[in-house]
């Protein structure tokens, strides 16, 4: 007992953390403001979730056990630390409702015993893939064997404390101890002969130390006292200056992360023509990269990613599974986190004293405001080179396996509106798409005349001409365009009409949803899209018609389903998985004519990842006769891109190594004959794939609708390749 050392350290350790708290939480507060105070218990849920259960800790083993192993400790170690404190100003402290003779201290006891030696475990798991057996996805430092050094002395010094101050318990009972050792064993209470079940990793230091001098068992207990009591607190001190700060932050972290549907990118202002108004401002200060329209700078982001920036634990596992990384391109979501990170420290005093003047002169009321931030750095190409940025696909697999739900897309994302709407900076090759979207309203420049000419001989109707149907047909720009796509539109209309659906398509009257422009960065494309779309689909509303939207492209279903309610069109929105699944359940559609084959079903990300769409496709295909379902080794959640999403249908590749390939190749170690897809996205690239392969002729890429209707039918199918 020392309350004069104790209260030194408290003052000394929490002073110093106070002043670095307080400037961490200084230049969070400095970042652009973001409601994430709603829907509490939803948010109280996902801690539970996944702060607390670490769902998304389960996808790495043993490592993720060997977390939770690490992370339990702490909450169940957090009490023994307070009971320590305690005992530094009065060895009873805890006597009252954790002492040692009430059933409660007893079962606490054998708990935080149990949990300390899980805890060593998991500790020598991490030290194994540090050092044995490294992963290349972790940031491998010093500094991570250090901090696993300090979690493990911490639980082994209590371990000591235990040990030693049991065993000279044993040695004084009854007697009259020394002062120092009166001290040590007053906390223990009853003294008991060998193995206390109670107290079981104590137990195994006593038998270590027990052939000690009272005195070197004093010093000893001691150590073990005073080691864990201060190192729980330089630890806390520690933390804000290593990737380990998450322990602190990842927690609010997760409590404050987006609810909104994952598939909803932000809007920067409420209408097109209020996105105008505000480009056209910005374009009119001196430094247009100094507002926060998109973002170009670091002051530009919200405080909620300035936490994410916090939480970064340096894994690796967005990075593992980023196609772009996986192929050799320049981003790199761990890295690109880093150096937002760094960029951010390396700013912190000069942006926490910096000033923000009233917004610029014609912004219009809603809209964002101009704010000016202090120095001078543009992120990209002062930070992040421009090629990371426009590597990204979308397909949210970083986000999917982030334990700590660190979001990326949307960084990314704002990134490239900066680029497209202030500074007018994107690869080349989506010029054209670009102009063929703002005047034909698909990104091919292919005639509206010809939008529903995939129909002809059909007896599909129009909104035009059936105002009143209840279910619309949203086809897509591919299927209306592509001749290949076109095939899944012919299928995806005959099951509809085999089974009775009253539906019809808008024909001339559809445009692109704008998901590539969009998610390429021209917010001011996609809002014009989306308003002209939204008003055709109200008119239909206000007419009794459209309460069902389908489509067979993911694509336009998550823009539809996820972003078109912002522009106020908002409808019930389906997959045409889904819906045929249903047509299927209720025998409407009957799958009674073979289709013969191994077939392995590759997942769209925009249909998987961003809306949870998994299973759906897969009943459909095992509801077919003669189907052999056959899966890769990555897939749903964990499935690899095909590589067309984010706008990259119309970017170039930046090495030989294209994810496509490396996806068809994955799906062909299936040994499958065909090769199914929800997506038209998705079916262009396999079928390229397949090409580069030369497995075109022998290996089929189909819809599932087209799989469906050759069940369906009654005539001879053409068969799956055997």
């Amino acid at each position: 007992m020392n309350p004069i050392l104790m209260t030194f350290i408290f003052l000394a350790t929490l002073g110093t953390f106070a002043v670095v708290a307080k400037k961490r939480f200084d230049l969070l507060a400095s970042g652009q403001a973001v409601n994430r105070f709603d829907r509490i218990p939803d948010r109280i849920k996902s801690v539970l979730t996944y702060a607390f259960y670490q769902k998304k800790m389960g996808y790495y083993e043993p490592v993720g056990t060997a977390h939770k192993f690490i992370f339990t400790g702490f909450i169940v170690l957090l009490l023994r630390s307070i009971i320590l404190w305690g005992r530094a100003y009065s060895p009873t402290f805890n006597a009252f409702i954790f002492g040692p003779e009430t059933w409660l201290g007893q079962g606490y006891e054998f708990i935080k015993d149990v949990v300390a030696s899980l805890v060593v475990l998991g500790v020598s798991v991490f030290v194994y893939y540090r050092t044995v057996k490294p992963q290349k996805r972790m940031t491998l430092s010093t500094e991570g064997l250090v901090i696993l050094g300090i979690i493990a002395t911490m639980m082994l010094s209590d371990m000591l404390y235990d040990g030693a101050g049991m065993e000279l318990n044993w040695r004084f009972r009854g007697g009259v101890a020394p002062g120092t050792i009166a001290t040590i064993i007053a906390p223990f209470g009853t003294a008991h002969a060998g193995f206390s079940f109670h107290a079981p990793a104590g137990s195994a230091f006593r038998a270590l130390v027990s052939g000690a001098s009272d005195d070197t068992l004093a010093r000893l207990a001691q150590a073990g006292f005073w080691t864990h009591a201060t190192l729980v607190l330089v630890f806390l001190n520690i933390l804000p200056f290593s990737k380990h700060f998450h322990i602190l932050t990842a927690i609010p972290n997760v409590f404050f992360r987006d609810l909104e549907p994952a598939g909803r990118l932000r809007p920067l202002a409420a209408n097109a023509e209020q996105l105008m108004e505000v480009v056209g401002a910005v374009s009119e200060l001196e430094d247009p990269t100094k507002a926060p329209f998109g973002v170009a700078r670091i002051e530009h982001f919200s405080w909620k990613s300035v936490l994410d920036f916090y939480t970064c634990t340096e894994c690796g596992r967005c990075s593992d599974n980023c196609p772009a990384h996986t192929t050799g391109k320049v981003l790199s979501p761990k890295h690109l986190m880093l150096a937002l990170r760094d960029h951010l420290y390396a700013r912190q005093d000069e942006l926490i004293g910096a000033e923000v003047p009233a917004p610029a002169e014609g912004i219009p009321a809603g809209a964002n405001p101009i704010a000016i931030g202090a120095g001078s750095v543009v992120i990209s190409p002062d930070i992040i080179h421009p090629d990371v940025l426009w590597a990204c696909t979308s397909c949210r697999a970083c986000e999917e396996q982030c334990p700590v739900m660190i979001s990326y897309v949307d960084k990314i994302i704002d990134m490239r509106r900066n680029l497209v709407m202030v500074r007018g900076e994107f690869p080349h090759t989506l010029a054209k798409p670009f102009e063929a979207m703002e005047v034909n309203g698909n990104p091919w420049n292919l005639s509206r005349s010809d939008r529903g000419g995939w129909a002809d001989g059909l007896g599909v109707k129009m909104m035009a001409e059936h105002p009143t149907a209840e279910v619309l047909y949203w086809v897509g720009c591919a299927a209306s365009y592509d001749d290949r796509a076109k095939k899944i539109a012919r299928s995806t209309a005959k099951l509809l009409q085999s089974a009775g659906i009253d539906f019809a398509i808008l024909g001339e009257e559809e445009s692109c949803t704008g998901d590539p422009a969009r998610r390429a960065g021209n917010e001011f494309l996609f809002a014009t899209l989306a308003e002209t779309n939204a008003a055709t689909l109200n008119g239909y509303k206000e007419q009794g018609g459209i309460r069902t939207i389908i489509t067979a492209c993911p694509h336009c279903f998550n823009t539809l389903k996820n972003e078109y309610p912002d522009f106020g069109a908002k409808f019930e929105v389906v997959h045409h998985a889904d819906f045929l699944l249903g047509l299927v359940a209720q025998k409407k559609l009957k799958p009674t004519t073979p289709v013969k084959g191994k077939v392995a079903y590759h997942d769209s990300c925009y249909l998987g990842r961003y809306n949870d769409i998994y299973e759906s496709p897969r009943k459909i295909l095992s509801s077919i006769p003669g189907v052999e379902l056959v899966e890769a080794e990555a897939s749903k959640n964990k499935g690899l891109c095909c590589g067309a999403g984010g706008g990259q249908m119309w970017m170039e590749e930046q090495n030989s190594n294209r994810v496509n390939v490396k996806r068809t190749l994955q799906l062909l170690d299936t040994g499958a004959t065909t090769i199914a897809t929800a997506c038209p996205f998705c079916m262009t690239m396999l079928t390229d794939g397949l090409k580069s392969q030369d497995k075109q002729d022998d290996i089929k890429q189909l819809d599932i609708a087209e799989l469906l209707d050759q069940a369906c039918t009654v005539a001879q199918p053409v068969l799956a390749a055997e």
